[in-house]
């Protein structure tokens, strides 16, 4: 008798492979309907997809390196979700809510943003890391595109948080919008923190911070959204700083090593 065959979307072998890419097409999923919903006027809840989207484009690449589950095909996948979900979901739901008012302008502007962050995104596929420079796995060149889509909407975090600080926001946001593409084309180094090392004793303090973050996410979304991107703003300086002070060490060492060859 003929053996029944059941239908396969892979092969056994290959089904770690389908949670990061379910994942990433969330995320794409969750960046499409964000522009939807800013054309309805929900502006809060477009800005709080986009937060979503990029959770899961932090996690999705974690998760596939954490089961083995990495495939060029994935990777293809996540950028071209990436563009979507923070090179063009972000500026639209700034377009239908204040750069229209720019005209031309403000769709040229738009146009800016989303040109360069598809620029950004290739640059990232093509950039091969040296084995003598494992250190740099620990910086992104420029800022990284979901930073990037959060970050330009902070004047729109800022009005919908209803803060009173006496200051008008909202007429940086053409400026704010362009710094911010002028920095995902940069070679600015920012802190990556792929592969950092934490101590067991600072585990629990670790996983106690991560909680305080999803509780302030929870309750106070755009509050919290707003002083992280205020936060990762100051970091950058910071972030030079480390990076130059790395390389140093690392050409001392080249250059040590080298000179100990001659000998």
């Amino acid at each position: 008798m003929e053996e029944n065959k059941k239908f396969k979307l892979v092969s056994s072998k290959k089904t770690r492979y389908l949670l990061p890419n379910i994942l990433t097409l969330a995320g794409v999923c969750l960046g499409i309907s964000s522009i939807k919903f800013s054309i309805d006027g929900n502006f809060s809840l477009a800005v709080t997809l986009i937060l979503f989207a990029a959770i899961l484009d932090a996690l999705d690449g974690r998760i596939a390196r954490l089961i083995k589950g990495t495939s060029e095909f994935g990777k293809e996948l996540d950028s071209l979700t990436d563009f979507v979900s923070f090179g063009i979901a972000p500026v639209f739901i700034l377009y239908f809510w204040e750069l229209n008012n720019y005209g031309k302008l403000g769709w040229a502007i738009t146009l800016i943003y989303s040109v360069c962050c598809v620029l950004r995104l290739a640059r990232f596929n093509l950039t091969k890391i040296e084995e003598t420079e494992e250190w740099k796995n620990n910086f992104f060149e420029g800022i990284p595109s979901p930073a990037g889509g959060l970050l330009i909407l902070m004047p729109l975090i800022y009005e919908l948080t209803n803060l009173n600080l006496g200051l008008d926001i909202i007429k940086f946001t053409p400026y704010l919008t362009i710094l911010i593409a002028i920095l995902l084309v940069s070679k600015i180094p920012t802190l990556a923190l792929k592969k950092i090392s934490i101590s067991p004793k600072a585990t629990v303090f670790l996983l106690l911070g991560i909680g305080i973050v999803f509780i302030a996410l929870l309750f106070y979304t755009l509050e919290t959204l707003l002083i992280f991107g205020v936060i990762y703003l100051m970091s950058i300086p910071v972030s030079i700083i480390i990076y130059n002070k790395q390389n140093r060490k690392n050409l001392e060492k080249i250059s040590d090593d080298s000179h100990e060859d001659i000998l």
